[in-house]
């Protein structure tokens, strides 16, 4: 066995690690390690990280299911939806340049870990009922064919885009929103992957033994998934995806635009977590209830 091939095996327990614990980040990181470690093309990655990813979320949703983390009437229609749009993302797919492919997904990494950085934005309910935890039938069906048409396309978007779906728009708990979403991922990437395979031939044994690595990992990531505070595991998770993500689009670009992408990048991130901070702070809501906070706290006068 090869030492490139033992490095793959070795990586691929950091790709169950992070759908156990993350619900999301194993194509991020099976896409970059097919192509710029294992030597596969884009397309034969995009359609390898969609095998691995499926079976692996598969596995991991078992556990999640016994510790009460699966939503299943919201999984099952998203995914069904999904899977309708990942076959046919998967179908256009199989025709695009592979080097588009990676531009694509590199770019939409980095466009949706802003948004799990900025996180959902609390309101003062002052007492209400909590949010819902089962999407309507009609937003999971659109939500779920968008994404699944992104998933098929570019082998991405499981996790990092059916977890903000979940818990940014559809105010599920961060664990729920996890353990719902491999769920989801296994559905839409077997959908994906049937598209690819129309056009793409795939080296089985290594992505077989990329898997059962796979699997291993995300059994010990499933074990401490929700043991983490869920602010913190969101924003790890957007730091995380923001990474590869820019490593991914400075790989596909030109050496004398590479620096610029990442000032972008950067530039991009600063702003935004800017423009979120003068908002929260000066937010009149949040004014009010901290000035309601201040008197209920004082005491009464005798």
């Amino acid at each position: 066995m090869s030492s490139a091939v033992i490095l793959v095996l070795a990586l691929s327990l950091v790709i169950g690690l992070s759908l156990g614990v993350l619900g999301g980040g194993g194509s991020i990181l099976t896409v970059p390690i097919l192509v710029y470690v294992a030597g596969f093309g884009p397309k034969e990655a995009i359609a390898a990280s969609l095998f691995v990813v499926g079976v692996t979320s598969a596995v991991s949703v078992v556990s999640h299911a016994r510790r009460g983390r699966v939503r299943w009437r919201t999984g099952l229609l998203f995914g069904a939806a999904g899977m309708a749009g990942a076959f046919v993302g998967g179908l256009l797919g199989g025709h695009i340049p592979g080097q588009i492919l990676l531009i694509a997904f590199a770019v939409m990494m980095v466009a949706t870990s802003i948004a799990m950085l900025r996180g959902r934005k609390k309101k003062d309910d002052g007492g209400a009922a909590p949010a819902k935890h089962e999407l309507p039938l009609g937003r999971v069906l659109l939500d779920g064919a968008v994404v699944g048409l992104i998933t098929g396309l570019v082998g991405a978007g499981g996790g990092f885009l059916v977890i903000p779906a979940l818990a940014l728009l559809g105010g599920l708990p961060m664990a729920a929103a996890v353990g719902t979403s491999l769920v989801v991922i296994a559905m839409k990437s077997f959908a994906g992957l049937a598209g690819y395979l129309t056009s793409v031939q795939l080296d089985w044994g290594l992505v077989l033994a990329v898997t059962a690595a796979a699997i291993a990992g995300t059994l010990v990531g499933s074990r401490i998934a929700g043991r983490i505070p869920e602010d913190a595991l969101r924003k790890a998770f957007g730091w995380f995806v923001l990474a590869m993500g820019t490593f991914v689009l400075t790989q596909q670009a030109p050496g004398e635009l590479r620096p610029i992408i990442i000032a972008a990048v950067v530039a991009l991130t600063l702003a935004g977590a800017g423009i979120c901070w003068l908002f929260v702070n000066s937010c009149p809501l949040r004014t009010i209830g901290r000035n309601r906070r201040r008197s209920s706290s004082r005491p009464s006068p005798a």
